[in-house]
């Protein structure tokens, strides 16, 4: 926090200095992002979410894969709270099982992409020419991409479990990532203090990374936040149509497949609800959590 002087004039003439402190640019928007109720409700559930995905060893009633036929497709009891599947499964122990495999997905895979898109877009911004234009070609065909088609594909080929999906998701959704950091470069690349610090004989390696990336990072913050929300869904999307996660592991893409029964969907509602509910929950926690993000960092607004 840094302090400015400013000079003020009493009732008798006489000139007074006050200090004002002023705040960092982290502070600020720490301050506009709580400012934010929405998205910090938002975070005060999500974070419910994840502690209860990595204490769901120790919450569950039942382990996930305990299999009780004689408590087959029971209802939310006192035994079991969120009820029991097919063959006797707690779905309660599964969800919170479940929601690991989709935020490991949602984090894992958008950090893949971000990854590959920052140094794609960055490289590709700072150096301009061949090398813009042969990273941008790329990326134009990858986005040409129909990505569902070529993730159920890929899915189809590679071995199902949580890495196969991380690489799939993560690997076709980088190019978005890469023309916001490619933008950013191109707009910083010519200003004062990268031109000084080429002048100072820099390596360009040190400037990318150490004097553009961060005043670049800022508007990226909104976009990972919703990339998290999509890869979430493209996960549950590939294990209902049964090439995500495989059983008995449990993820709420999985789980909504082994209900999608006409009989299941009328019959027994609680072994699709918790998952679909779940589901919805997260991605909205994550995309109010990206609104106040967004408003936060944009120096634009005055909050």
């Amino acid at each position: 926090m840094t302090e400015t002087a400013l000079s003020t004039q009493s009732t008798t003439g006489i000139v007074e200095l006050k200090t004002v402190k002023s705040e960092s640019v982290t502070q600020r928007t720490i301050r506009r992002f709580f400012r934010h109720r929405l998205a910090v409700i938002a975070l005060a559930v999500l974070s419910v979410i994840v502690v209860s995905a990595i204490l769901a060893s120790v919450i569950e009633r039942y382990p996930y894969d305990l299999v009780d036929l004689r408590s087959r497709a029971a209802p939310p009891s006192a035994e079991h709270w969120l009820g029991t599947d097919r063959v006797g499964r707690d779905i309660w122990s599964r969800t919170i099982h479940g929601a690991r495999v989709s935020l490991v997905v949602g984090i894992g895979a958008t950090l893949i992409s971000t990854l590959i898109g920052t140094l794609v877009g960055a490289v590709s911004g700072y150096y301009g020419r061949w090398v813009d234009m042969t990273l941008m070609r790329v990326t134009d065909i990858v986005m040409t991409f129909p990505s569902i088609v070529i993730m159920l594909t890929l899915a189809a080929l590679l071995p199902r479990n949580v890495f196969s999906i991380l690489l799939i998701i993560g690997g076709l959704s980088w190019p978005s990532v890469a023309r916001l950091i490619r933008a950013q470069f191109l707009s910083y690349k010519e200003q004062e203090f990268v031109l000084a610090a080429r002048a100072l004989g820099i390596p360009d390696r040190r400037i990318i990374f150490v004097h553009i990336l961060p005043n670049a990072f800022a508007p990226l913050v909104a976009l990972i936040t919703f990339s998290v929300g999509t890869a979430i869904l493209t996960e549950a999307g590939l294990s209902f149509l049964g090439l995500g996660v495989p059983p008995p592991a449990p993820s709420w893409g999985n789980m909504l497949e082994a209900a999608r029964n006409l009989d299941i969907l009328k019959n027994v509602p609680w072994m699709w609800i918790p998952p679909a509910f779940m589901t919805i929950l997260t991605v909205l926690c994550v995309n109010f959590i990206g609104d106040g993000l967004r408003d936060a960092v944009d120096p634009r607004l005055v909050l």
